[in-house]
């Protein structure tokens, strides 16, 4: 079972994601729900670490694990990470409603703002 935990903060902006697991929906390098879940937590790390105004960091941590952090935002930052976070989420919770056997989410809010 993938186990992803997001935290947003009280606006609704993406502060952290935490992914934990394996779906166990098919054998290792064929599982369609791992590689749905690892291309959409992958994509966000790299898309908003290259963005101007948001210090993103993150990766896999072992296998079965991945985890990114919002360090830091400011200026036109703010405005991309609630379409990145948006877009994030609701791809996780797409995965999460079809293979609901394989995978949870769990949204959090956070009261700190970024």
């Amino acid at each position: 079972m993938i186990v992803i935990t997001v935290v947003l903060d009280e606006s609704g902006l993406l502060k952290s994601c935490d992914v934990r697991g394996h779906a166990g929906a098919g054998k290792r390098g064929t599982d369609i729900v791992c590689a749905a879940v690892s291309a959409l937590a992958r994509t966000a790390l790299a898309v908003l670490a290259g963005r101007d105004g948001i210090t993103a960091a993150g990766g896999p941590g072992g296998r079965g694990e991945f985890f990114l952090e919002i360090k830091s935002l400011s200026g036109a930052g703010r405005e991309f990470l609630a379409g990145a976070g948006t877009f994030l989420v609701e791809g996780f919770r797409s995965v999460a409603a079809e293979f609901p056997q394989n995978c949870t989410l769990d949204i959090q809010t956070s009261r700190e703002r970024l």
